[in-house]
């Protein structure tokens, strides 16, 4: 009764927090396994950002329930965004769950867990389904943990939970609370813990990760708390690369600016979520924005790293979008030349502001835009991947590729590099002479002066 699978849907801070309860799981005795029909237990850690993820979740739950016929002591959870969406009402609909937990109580699944089996296994009598949603001061401090794989080269790290923004669309407040910081000394202490096994590359996590801080502690010398973290984690030894995600267009003042400029290990690759280029449909959506200021934003940054890299959020047929602001929305996008995008149909979200606007737009348009951005974005992609031909990047070596024997890596602009080269590479930070590209890939050849090859 021991072994568990974990089932992500959503974001990298889905990620980590399966992680951490894999972690928790792990210390209390619990096997994690690589597939559901090798467990005992199945947890599914759920997304609520868009219908789409939440209808995947309850699929695969309604699918697992049929394990109960076969083996009554089958435990069945469901975690994270969903869970706390829908709390108790999860349990209607699917009376055979076990367990829902919110996304403050990660840290209490091993103790329900344990109650659960033991009740089972005929220690007391067996539980109803456990639902267990409430807020906990200081919950954002327990996702702390790292599995320790084997050549890790990259992690996650949460730096903060929660979001205190009100954008039309949006559930995640609802899901995941107030903002909520992370002493900056701990995040420090997880980081060189993670440097010293052999990670190179570490993530920032938050939902809004540049607002870091800014109720919990002081700027220092015109310097925000999240600036202040960067150049904490530029000096820790072994980390050689930097990132952070995802961003809110208000965080980036001179100093974030600047920081790309003045610290070495920060790449040069910026998440910038715009959601919409059209400042009629910024309004409706809340956004405290222009795409005035977007596109300042966007200069001040490649004026100090010409050659940074973009990516962003965007959202197509939010309610009352017309076709000529959508018109207006896809010029700024292409003015933008994206090198990559999260292009998103417009999905109601229960108790959002957006859910009762007027002229909702019909799916069969929402599709027709999304194509539209689509191949923009390829466009754009393909042609920032071909102007790298001829060049040399720098890759961090992250493995063998899924397909062949080629080895893959990530160049500090976050595109995906394929080459030949020996596993020993996995770790090292290597150049790679570019010789081909596609939109999402360029290939090359390594450069072996003091390579290991």
């Amino acid at each position: 009764m021991n072994r568990v699978y974990i089932k992500t849907y959503g974001c990298q801070m889905n990620e980590r927090d399966s992680e951490q309860v894999a972690s928790s799981l792990r210390d209390r005795g619990y096997s994690i396994v690589d597939t559901e029909h090798d467990a005992d237990v199945v947890l599914l850690n759920t997304c609520s950002v868009r219908d789409q993820a939440e209808q995947k979740a309850i699929g695969k739950a309604g699918y697992l329930k049929k394990r109960k016929v076969e083996n009554p002591n089958f435990v069945l959870g469901v975690m994270g965004c969903m869970a706390q969406n829908h709390g108790s009402s999860l349990v209607d609909r699917l009376p055979d769950l076990d367990l829902v937990v919110g996304t403050q109580k990660f840290h209490r699944v091993p103790d329900h867990l344990d109650n659960l089996i033991q009740s089972m296994n005929g220690q007391g009598p067996r539980p109803s389904s456990i639902v267990d949603l409430a807020e906990e001061a200081g919950s954002q401090n327990t996702i702390r943990d790292h599995i320790g794989k084997a050549g890790q080269v990259s992690a996650f790290v949460s730096i903060m939970q929660g979001c205190n923004m009100n954008c039309a669309f949006c559930i995640v407040p609802k899901t995941r609370g107030r903002e909520r910081a992370r002493p900056i000394e701990e995040i420090v202490d997880e980081v060189t813990g993670l440097a010293e096994s052999g990670v190179k590359e570490i993530t920032l996590l938050g939902q809004i990760v540049t607002s870091y801080g800014r109720r919990d502690f002081p700027v220092v010398g015109g310097k925000s708390p999240f600036v202040q973290l960067l150049e904490r984690i530029q000096d820790v030894k072994g980390i050689e690369r930097i990132r952070f995600t995802s961003p809110h267009p208000r965080g980036f003042k001179q100093d974030l600016v600047e920081a790309y400029r003045d610290l070495s290990k920060l790449c040069e690759y910026v998440h910038l979520p715009l959601q919409a280029g059209c400042n009629k449909t910024l309004r409706a959506m809340n956004r405290p924005y222009t795409k005035e200021r977007y596109r300042e934003i966007v200069d001040s940054l490649r004026a100090v790293v010409p050659s940074m890299y973009f990516s962003t959020d965007i959202i197509v047929g939010f309610p009352g979008e017309t076709e000529a602001d959508f018109a207006e929305s896809a010029a700024f996008f292409d003015e933008i030349a994206y090198d990559m995008a999260y292009i998103f149909k417009y999905s109601i979200r229960t108790g959002t502001p957006a859910e009762t606007m007027p002229d909702q737009i019909p799916q069969e348009e929402k599709e027709r835009r999304n194509q539209v951005l689509l191949d923009m974005l390829h466009k754009s992609s393909l042609a920032r991947n071909e102007s790298l031909v001829g060049t040399t990047e720098q890759v961090l070596v992250e493995g063998p590729a899924k397909k062949g024997d080629k080895l893959v890596g990530k160049t500090r602009g976050y595109r995906n590099a394929i080459f030949d080269g020996s596993e020993r590479l996995k770790g090292q930070l290597v150049d790679l002479k570019i010789n081909r590209a596609t939109a999402s890939t360029v290939y090359g050849d390594l450069v072996l002066a003091g390579v290991d090859a």
